[in-house]
């Protein structure tokens, strides 16, 4: 926490400055309105704190994929409304990011007041990163403050090349991102246990390969359980796999050999003939017992409980994709048990919990204990790239900028 500064690190009086305010606003929509707030509401603290101060804040966002262009139905005057409702202040969009009509609008708005600038994405410089766009956005700012840790993984002008160029700092969000994250691979208390799970290994090979290095137990689930079941040699049936990935399975399996990582994958799992809800061909199977006409759909119910003990014995857990196919139930179920036992734990103290993804959340929040866990990220992209071990270019221009 000591490579950058947050808002603790600003005065108590902001009055008279300008603060360029990078937040997620990309929300999902139904019939022009957001059909979900999170992002909104993660970022309203760091808003409020800046307003409260005396800042005059203007927000950053980008909205949808324009790819360089101008698309009125990708304006980010369409979420204004909720994030008035939400900050439960009048916010005024601006229908640029730089230039003449900002400086007119900054001209109005008065100290502590908010304003929404147009979305960042309409301007080619911004995926670019091109200087000459930043500075023209930077020219309006007396501070950076980034508060988008699901946009951090960009190299772009609002990201990253605003934090080379105006004292910068990580909002309240960002900064309870980056404290969990340390937590979990930075500097957590061990045995750290990481639960990774989804539907195929090829999306997640650079975690598992990192993973195995940086925990001391590697929890595989979902249809990637699959593919390093059948590496394993078991029968997998019709069940979802990469079998064209069983040599690398195979390989981040000795690769957590040598680094002292155990692998669990399961040794019971519930099987069923149709992928549907209650099928009538349900059954629990040991994993070497999968007929050709079955596929796997979650894991078993001892394996669960195994795998309960497991965490027990855990100080730090990382949770990244569901156990089962757990949007249809009955193949919920070892998910949510899992998940409840790991914030039975969190909440006695014992285990710190980092959570993220969307699918996860999704799990999390189906099995009622997303409030439960120590950290869950809405990040998605983001998340992903910091369990692969790769560098974030939003974080690393707040921790490396030699700061005013």
């Amino acid at each position: 926490m000591a490579n950058f500064k947050t808002l603790d690190d600003l005065p108590a009086d902001l009055s008279g400055k300008v603060a360029l305010v990078r937040v997620d606003l990309n929300l999902p929509m139904k019939d022009g309105s957001a059909t979900d707030v999170t992002r909104v509401e993660a970022a309203k603290p760091t808003i409020l704190e800046l307003s409260g101060k005396g800042a005059k804040v203007l927000l950053l966002a980008h909205f949808g994929r324009p790819k360089g262009q101008r698309n009125s139905t990708m304006s980010t005057s369409y979420v204004q409304g909720d994030v008035e409702r939400v900050l439960d202040k009048e916010v005024m969009f601006v229908p640029e990011i730089s230039g003449p009509i900002v400086e007119q609008s900054l001209g109005i708005l008065r100290d502590g007041d908010i304003g929404l600038l147009e979305n960042t994405r309409f301007w080619p410089g911004e995926e670019g990163n091109d200087p000459d766009f930043a500075r023209a956005i930077a020219a309006h700012g007396d501070i950076y403050v980034n508060d988008a840790f699901s946009a951090a993984h960009r190299a772009h002008a609002s990201t990253e090349g605003l934090a080379r160029l105006l004292p910068s700092y990580a909002g309240r969000s960002m900064e309870a991102e980056l404290k969990a994250l340390d937590a979990a691979l930075g500097n957590p208390e061990t045995p750290v246990a990481a639960v990774v799970g989804g539907a195929k290994v090829s999306t997640k090979l650079d975690v598992l390969e990192n993973l195995v290095g940086k925990v001391q137990h590697l929890i595989i689930g979902g249809g990637m359980a699959n593919t390093f079941l059948a590496a394993r040699g078991a029968s997998v049936g019709k069940s979802l796999a990469e079998h064209d990935l069983v040599d690398k399975a195979n390989a981040i399996m000795d690769a957590a050999d040598h680094a002292g990582c155990t692998v669990h994958l399961p040794y019971d799992v519930v099987v069923a003939r149709e992928f549907a809800a209650n099928p009538a061909s349900l059954r629990t199977s040991n994993v070497h017992e999968v007929a050709e006409d079955e596929m796997i759909l979650d894991i078993g119910a001892q394996a669960t409980e195994a795998l309960a003990d497991v965490l027990k014995t855990c100080r730090t857990l990382i949770w990244n994709g569901p156990l089962g196919a757990f949007e249809t139930p009955p193949f919920d179920q070892a998910t949510v048990t899992l998940a409840r036992t790991a914030a039975a734990l969190t909440k006695e103290g014992s285990l710190v919990s980092i959570a993220g993804g969307g699918d996860t959340v999704a799990a999390l929040n189906l099995a009622g204990v997303a409030d439960d866990f120590t950290y869950v990220s809405t990040a998605g992209g983001a998340f992903l790239e910091w369990m692969e071990g790769k560098p974030l270019p939003g974080v690393d221009a707040l921790k490396t900028k030699s700061q005013a």
